[in-house]
Formats: structure tokens, sequence, C-alpha cells
């Protein structure tokens, strides 16, 4: 408490941190007992114990800074204190009387930091994991419900900020919710590597203090607490040392922000104007933009997830480097890591509910923009390039740019084409790709 004045943000800002403690812990008494290193009365204790700081309790005795040295010795050391001295309570004795129960011998009995920390981590992030895909889940359910809402609404989409080809409001809706989407999947997969753990590993991997199955046996039971496929790393000596698993799940987090990020770029291009941007969809209008501009309303809610997707991308380097710092058998660097990676997961989570309850959810649509820009593109001529070449499209895509004449005035002029070939190759609605009702 006295060393690590640093960040300000105390172990108990994460509880999936501090209940993953609690679960290595309990799984860690259980083996214990079971391989007879200590008593049934002090199991329980120490499971009691754990169980009321699972369910949500003495949270708040986790006052720890999150950035400290000692790779983790600290955080570990709190935990077994604040376990044992409840399950003194428990055993109806009082706090400090660890002749009852004693945060080394019996609450870190057969472990050391450096398999109960990472292994705690694993089981937090995890935890975290799960919270941040249900956030994302419901994120990507409401770009999917605005698709279905814009569905029959025809604009132009745009390559390199130029005009394309048309395309639906749905359409674009619809490829946000498939991204998000993307990187939903890519989460539930790499979580699997946070289910290895290296619990009985103890100092350096090798066991020693450990009693003969104590190892399998906690793994086993961290996965019946956890409700996790946990399992145990097949070589301790390199678990213990390995932090990889940490720049694999902050690689997807790092991904997930680059799509959040460019989807809320496009939300405020489309936004833009009222009068001097494209102005095609109105982004709920959540506070004053300025204090010297009347009226101006500014996309704020895409503005912060903005900037909670540049900070995930930043912490990931910082990932990467402490672990690239791991020296022979440990990384001392882990506890910037779960820094990091608990914080991700908050920003994000937080980020995407709010981007969700406070601009999605009430995106609205100008319809009659969107047709406006459609009529006045030139990009629809490409719909001629089979039927008149590229060459003769190019110069009609140029005569009207240069006299502000539309696509199909100048192919009516020409009369390149009958109205009936005009009516179907040229309507927007079917260039889109979307089939209309029979």
């Amino acid at each position: 408490m006295e060393n690590f004045h640093i960040s300000g943000v105390p172990l108990s800002h994460y509880p999936e941190l501090i209940q993953a403690l609690a679960m290595v812990k309990l799984a860690a008494a259980r083996a214990n007992f079971e391989c007879g290193q200590f008593s049934k009365e002090i199991a329980n204790a120490i499971e009691g114990a754990c169980r009321e700081i699972i369910d949500g309790k003495l949270h708040d005795q986790f006052r720890l800074d999150m950035f400290q040295g000692g790779a983790g010795t600290s955080t570990n050391m709190a935990a077994n204190e604040v376990v044992a001295n409840r399950a003194i309570e428990l055993l109806g004795h009082q706090k400090g009387d660890y002749q009852y129960c004693s945060p080394h011998d019996h609450v870190n009995g057969s472990q050391s930091t450096n398999d109960a920390y990472p292994s705690a981590l694993h089981i937090g992030l995890a935890l975290g994991n799960r919270k941040l895909i249900a956030e994302l889940r419901e994120l990507s359910g409401a770009f999917r419900a605005k698709a279905r809402e814009f569905g029959g609404i025809v604009k132009m989409g745009r390559t390199q900020l130029q005009d394309a080809v048309p395309m639906t409001l749905g359409q674009e809706f619809e490829s946000f919710a498939r991204s998000l989407e993307d990187e939903i999947e890519a989460l539930r997969r790499v979580e699997t590597v946070l289910h290895e753990v290296n619990m009985g590993g103890t100092a350096i991997g090798t066991g020693l203090n450990a009693p003969e199955g104590y190892a399998e046996r906690c793994a086993f039971h961290l996965a019946q607490v956890s409700g996790m496929p946990v399992h145990l790393a097949p070589d301790l000596v390199e678990a213990t040392q390995d932090t990889q698993a940490f720049v694999l799940y902050s690689s997807v987090l790092k991904s997930l922000s680059i799509k959040a990020s460019k989807i809320c770029n496009d939300l405020r291009l489309l936004s833009s104007g009222p009068r001097a941007g494209f102005h095609e969809i109105n982004l709920p209008p959540m506070q004053p933009g300025s204090s010297i501009m009347p009226g101006k309303v500014n996309p704020v809610i895409p503005e912060v997830m903005n900037q909670v997707c540049y900070r995930v991308i930043g912490s990931d380097l910082a990932v990467t480097l402490a672990a690239e710092a791991g020296q022979l058998q440990l990384n001392v660097m882990e506890p910037v890591i779960a820094a990091c990676l608990f914080e991700a997961q908050m920003l994000l989570r937080n980020g995407a509910r709010t981007l969700r309850e406070h601009c999605v959810s009430g995106i609205t649509a100008n319809e009659d923009v969107c047709r406006q820009l459609v009529e006045r593109s030139v990009g629809t001529v490409t719909a001629l390039n089979p039927v008149i070449g590229y060459d003769k499209a190019t110069e009609l895509a140029a005569e009207a740019l240069r006299t502000g004449k539309g696509i199909v005035e100048l192919v009516r002029e020409k009369g390149l084409l009958s109205e009936e070939q005009l009516t179907k190759i040229l309507d927007p609605a079917s260039m889109t790709g979307v089939r209309r009702p029979s």
C-alpha cells in the first residue's frame, strides 16, 4: 500500500479480477484438502470467504494500485490476507489470529504468486470477455435493427470518398452489424487461450512445495468454480514464463477497436452537415456542440467511442512490450498487462453500451437527401458499361459533370437506349443487388 501510489486505480476497480482471485484460492483450498494438506474445517472456512468475494462482497478490501512491482506478489498476498482474515471470522475467531487460518500456509498453500496471479488474470479476463461479448451483441443487434428499418432507402455508395454505385442504407448498416459480429466471433475463439492455467507450477513451473496430484486437482476445481473449460498447461515451466495468451487476446481487442472506430468515422461522415455535408442520416442530438456557434450539434457519442478505441490500440503496444520483457523463467511485467487489458475490456464494454443507447438506437434517415444524391450522381453510369462500353460511358460521365445534366437525361438526348432499357438498367434499386418484392 505504501510503495505503489501510481495510477490511482485500485484492484477493486475491476470486479472480474477480484472474483477470479477468489476462484483460484477456492480451487486451491479444495485441492489442498484432497491432498491432505489441511483440515476440512480450514478448507470450508476458506471456501466460505471466497464465495463471499465471488458474490461481490469485500471487494473494497482490495485497495492496492493496479500498477506494482514484484510480478503481482502484492496482489496475491492481498488476496491471501483478505481471504484468511474472513475465514478466521467464519471460524469464530478474531482477524489476525493466523493460527486458525494462515495467509501463507493455508490460503497460499501449494502456490506461488507465479502460478496463482497469472491464473487469476486468465480467469478474470475470460469473465470480462463474456460481458464484453454480450454488450457487443446488443450493439450489433441495434445496427441490424436499423438495417431492416433502412432497407428500402436507396443511396450512393462511395469509394475513396468519391461517388461509386448505388446501394441501400440498409446494406450499409448491415455491414456495420456484420463487421462487429466477426469481431465477436474472434473474441469467442481467442478466449480459449485464457482457459489454460499453470496452477501447481509454483515458483518457476517445477511444482516445488506442491503435493502429488495437486496441480491436476486444482485445475479441475477451478473449472468447476468458474464454469469454464479450464485445463492445465502441458508444460508448466513454459507456461509460467509465457504471456503470449495476453498478447493474443490484446490483438483481438485491437482488431475490434479498429473496426469500431471505422464504423464511428462512417457515422460521423454520413451525418455531417446539416447543410454542407452528406446529411444522409441524423444522429440523436445529445448536447450543445459549441460555446460560440449557436445551434451547432456535434457527434459526441461516436467521438468518444473513437477515443476509447485509440486508447485500446495504444494499450496493445504496452502489452506487446511487457510480454517481450519477460526474462528466463518469469515475466515480472504482468501487472501492467493486467492494467491494460482489464481497462480495455471496461472501456470497450462501456463504449459499446453508450454507442448503442445514445446513438445507434436513435439514428434516423434523410431519405430525400439520399434519393437526390443518387439522382444527381454520375455513379449510375457504371451500370451502362456492359451495354455501351467503358469509353462511351466515360464520355457520358465527363459530359454530365461538365454540363450538370443527369446521366438519364444525356442517354435520352443521344438516343443510346430505349425507355424500357433505361428503366431496367438504370433503376437504382436494381443496381443495389436487393430484389424487389414480387
